[in-house]
């Protein structure tokens, strides 16, 4: 993967307002063009071996694979989870004026 290849940036929040705080820091820190948050939805899951469960809010972060590490450091910054879900994914393609976009919003300045 080149430098200026996009990827997505799959996370979580427990709650709206902190969603909306690492959306807000993420994109005005110029380490994600854009952050999608979805609707609330139930997770559940196994820690330390105990069935857990609780609303989050899905996160889905758009950057480049230059910005990917910095981007996932703040994250974990931001995230009050001790093992937060950060999954980072390769984008194939897409359209070249929102590609450029995204690009041009999270370029090193």
């Amino acid at each position: 993967m080149a430098p200026d290849d996009l990827v997505l940036v799959i996370s979580n929040a427990p709650d709206l307002l902190l969603a909306k705080r690492i959306a807000h820091v993420l994109v005005e820190e110029g380490l994600a063009a854009c952050v999608n948050l979805g609707a609330a939805g139930l997770s559940m899951y196994m820690w330390a071996g105990r069935l857990e469960g609780g609303e989050e809010i899905p996160l889905t972060m758009k950057t480049t694979r230059a910005r990917v590490h910095e981007l996932v450091s703040r994250l974990r910054q931001l995230h009050p989870d001790e093992v937060p879900e950060i999954l980072v994914l390769p984008v194939l393609g897409g359209l070249a004026s929102y590609v450029d976009w995204v690009r041009e919003r999270t370029a090193l300045a």
